[in-house]
């Protein structure tokens, strides 16, 4: 099979010295394929590394074709234009030049054979749900949603060889992210996308798992992949029982040699002093005991470390991400509570299922959704300013509710200052911050550490809240931290409204009442989706 991007001992290090990757090889052919590992893993550092973003520390990356890149963050000027995102102000500019007579040669030579230009522009942003932004239009009036849909209507008229995609569904609404996953699923070229969208990930022909600094290549899509992790894990429980059982009949039979060994000591001893037999017969004979003995024993020995050894590696293929275990009895509302009563947006065109407001009773699970730009997370924030009835907690897009500078059980006793610190330590043991890992500074965490520091300090906050506001709060996890999240959430037993687009995880966690949000209807109830 001839590959379109090929990387060999490829290895990179910040400027601090923290290595991100170390003599990795990996290689991506024709179709799509996505790209997952755990938060930290470098999965954003190879796609950089990739589009020439970053220079490796050594090592070569070979790319076959032109390559389309659209990072996690799109680095934009807010003064520019969607014309200029497109990559297409210069041809634009000159064709209407020569429109109005100025049939210049430099005008011409900016057109190319690129007449059609807006049309083919217009014609990408109308499959992407774009068709009523002007081209002319400034960044600065975009929505994020808006923002990622025009980075990726650029690169699909750009037509690369060679496609990179870094969490493309982030800040999308329900409507971009099908319309993303239909221009995804037709694309004709070389895809990889890193993404935690499951929807997204069941389209590819690929899954390539960065782990442990390599690249382990599957075909077939994410079920597809799951399924066969869930076979090899199997197995290699098998395994993992079989070792222990070989363990304990070494450690049986070396202590069954022990007994015997000492037997022959105590029968050697009594003929010695009995003096059966001469006494250089005796003493030879003594020390061929020892010598037997000592190999006796030694083999023993050498069998029962044989056997520890093969136990460890085989509890070494057992791939399991850690899972967060957590009680939260004091979040529980009982059924008929009130848990907030607010006032809706005000809708520019009510509809007769338009809601006045808001009141939630009880341990209702709320999904908030609608297009974007239609005022979710200002809505979110909103919650918060009316006092809810109950105690209230809430999780921002970017989880910066950390303090950088303190340690993560410090964090948890600032929103907790009457637990003790060992109630603090066992709190957070359940979240995987066990022994001196709690003692870590926040800002030397990784991204999934510093995700369960955040989910942590949210949950074992005093008093313990029963309303949990959450916007988008899978953005940017990797596919472990999302099952993490949904663990938590169902410990958890008080009132929670969610704004999200992540229908796979908003249906995992038991989402009881759904809620649309649209500038022109105002909040309306949903159907289940």
């Amino acid at each position: 099979m001839s590959f379109a991007i090929v990387c060999s001992d490829l290895s990179f290090a910040w400027p601090d010295g923290t290595v991100v990757l170390d003599g990795l090889d990996a290689a991506f052919g024709v179709g799509r394929t996505g790209l997952i590992g755990v938060n930290g893993s470098g999965k954003s550092t190879l796609l950089k590394l990739v589009a020439g973003e970053l220079s490796p520390s050594s090592g070569t990356v070979s790319v076959a074709g032109e390559i389309g890149y659209l990072p996690q963050n799109l680095p934009l000027g807010t003064a520019r234009t969607v014309a200029d995102l497109l990559g297409i102000s210069a041809a634009r500019t000159a064709l209407h030049a020569i429109e109005r007579g100025e049939a210049t040669e430099e005008n011409f030579a900016l057109v190319g054979d690129d007449w059609d230009v807006e049309e083919r522009a217009r014609a990408e942003l109308d499959r992407l749900g774009l068709d009523r932004l002007d081209l002319d239009r400034t960044v600065a009036t975009l929505s994020g949603g808006e923002t990622v849909m025009v980075g990726l209507a650029a690169l699909f008229l750009a037509r690369p060889d060679v496609l990179l995609l870094d969490e493309p569904t982030n800040n999308l609404d329900l409507d971009a992210r099908r319309r993303l996953h239909d221009a995804v699923a037709s694309w004709p070229g070389v895809l990889v996308v890193i993404s935690h969208d499951r929807e997204l990930l069941e389209l590819v022909d690929e899954i390539a798992d960065l782990r442990d600094g390599a690249v382990r290549s599957f075909g077939g899509n994410l079920p597809a992949y799951e399924e066969l992790l869930e076979v090899e894990r199997e197995a290699a429980e098998r395994m993992v029982r079989a070792a222990e059982t070989d363990v304990r009949r070494q450690e049986r039979e070396l202590a069954d040699a022990h007994v015997k060994l000492a037997r022959r000591a105590r029968y050697g001893r009594k003929m010695y002093e009995n003096k059966r037999e001469p006494k250089i017969i005796m003493q030879e004979r003594k020390r061929q005991q020892q010598v037997s003995a000592g190999k006796h024993r030694l083999m023993h020995e050498d069998r029962l470390a044989g056997a520890r050894e093969r136990l460890t590696e085989a509890e070494e293929t057992v791939r399991e991400d850690a899972a967060i275990r957590v009680e939260l009895p004091a979040t529980e509302v009982p059924a008929g509570r009130a848990v907030l009563a607010v006032a809706a947006p005000r809708a520019a065109e009510p509809e007769p299922a338009t809601l006045e407001e808001l009141v939630v009773q009880g341990p209702e699970r709320i999904a908030l959704v609608g297009p974007n730009g239609s005022g979710k997370t200002t809505f979110l924030r909103r919650l918060l300013e009316e006092p809810p009835k109950v105690a209230a907690r809430y999780l921002p897009q970017r989880l910066d509710v950390l303090d950088d500078d303190l340690s993560v059980v410090d964090n948890v006793r600032a929103v907790a200052p009457s637990a003790s610190v060992n109630e603090i330590r066992a709190g957070l043991a359940r979240f995987l911050f066990r022994g001196a890992r709690a003692e870590q500074p926040a800002g030397t965490l990784s991204g999934g550490e510093r995700f369960r520091a955040v989910l942590a300090s949210l949950l074992l906050a005093e008093p313990a809240p029963q309303l949990l506001l959450l916007d988008e709060p899978t953005n940017n996890l990797d596919l472990a931290s999302v099952r993490q999240l949904a663990q938590a959430l169902e410990a958890y037993q008080g009132a929670l409204i969610v704004v999200s687009h992540d229908l796979p995880f908003l249906r995992g966690i038991g989402i009881t009442r759904w809620l649309r949000l649209d500038r022109q209807a105002g909040l309306t109830e949903a159907e289940p989706m």
